[in-house]
Parts: C-alpha cells; sequence; structure tokens
C-alpha cells in the first residue's frame, strides 16, 4: 500500500520533496525555518463583528422575533435558540422570525430553525420566516428550508397567514 521505507505515519514534507535541477532537495520552507532553528509565531487576530441583536415583540398574538447580525455557529445561534424556547415557555405558539437583518447564516443557523420548527409543530404550534432575496434566502432555498418552513418577503405577509 505504501512505497518500501514508507508508513502512513512518514511526515508529508517527504513526499514532497524533490530534486531540482541544481542537485538539492527542496525543502519546504516551515522545515526550511525549522532547520535553521527559526521560530514561527502565530497571532490570532479577533476580527471585531457586530453581536446578533434579537428583539421580541408581539403583534395580534404572534410572537415575533427580529433578528439582526450573523446567524452562524456558536453564540449566535445559540442565542436565538435560547430566544425562541423563551418566547415558547411564555406560550407562544406562532412565532415569525424576521431575517431581513441577517447577512450570513450557516447550518447551524439552520438548524436551530428546524429544531424549533419541529417542536412548534409537535406542541401545536407554528414557524414563519421572512426574509427577502439575497445570500439568507439564497440558502434557505438551497437547503429547502422554504419548503419546510413557509418563508414570506414582507413581515405583512406571514402576519396575514397566521390569520
Amino acid at each position: 500500500m505504501f512505497p518500501a521505507g514508507t508508513s502512513c505515519l512518514t511526515p508529508r514534507a517527504s513526499y514532497n520533496a524533490s530534486r531540482p535541477a541544481g542537485g538539492a532537495p527542496r525543502i519546504p520552507s516551515e522545515a526550511r525555518r525549522q532547520a535553521a532553528g527559526e521560530e514561527r509565531f502565530y497571532s490570532t487576530i479577533m476580527i471585531d463583528r457586530a453581536p446578533m441583536e434579537i428583539n421580541v415583540r408581539d403583534s395580534a398574538g404572534v410572537s415575533i422575533l427580529d433578528v439582526r447580525g450573523r446567524l452562524t455557529i456558536g453564540e449566535p445561534s445559540e442565542q436565538l435558540h435560547e430566544a425562541l424556547q423563551a418566547a415558547m415557555q411564555r406560550g407562544a405558539r406562532k412565532i415569525i422570525v424576521e431575517l431581513n437583518g441577517v447577512p450570513q447564516i450557516d447550518s447551524s443557523g439552520i438548524s436551530t430553525l428546524v429544531r424549533i420548527s419541529i417542536k412548534l409543530n409537535r406542541e401545536g404550534g407554528a414557524l414563519r420566516l421572512v426574509c427577502g432575496p439575497g445570500r439568507v434566502r439564497d440558502a434557505l432555498t438551497v437547503t429547502r428550508l422554504v419548503e419546510a418552513i413557509p418563508t414570506y418577503e414582507s413581515e405583512s405577509s406571514a402576519l396575514a397567514n397566521f390569520v
């Protein structure tokens, strides 16, 4: 399976070593730094992103969550999940999540919406999404979430659906 004298644990650098026209093997830059005793410093750059904001309001017996900010893995999707859970604990069974203020959504954010939608359906409630054209709507369409959770371009359309 492996060439003679190698194993699956052989460093990748040994496979990349080749002999250019000059005759000496080419050593990857990281290995060259280590051979020279140089240290490589990795810096962590924290990119300031506006925190996600969720404003909850009621309109005609429907809880509306206005979401602003990136809905991605980690704290943002957990924050949305907690806000949706809190609305349900207060007795909300009709919920609209307004996503027009969300510039990006990933699988974690989508998963949060799916889990809450399923839970609401089991308890006799319903979830509706408001999302106009753009990157987030494209993600919802590609994942076919717009087929599973009714999605509208305006809040008034979503509210009219509950009546």
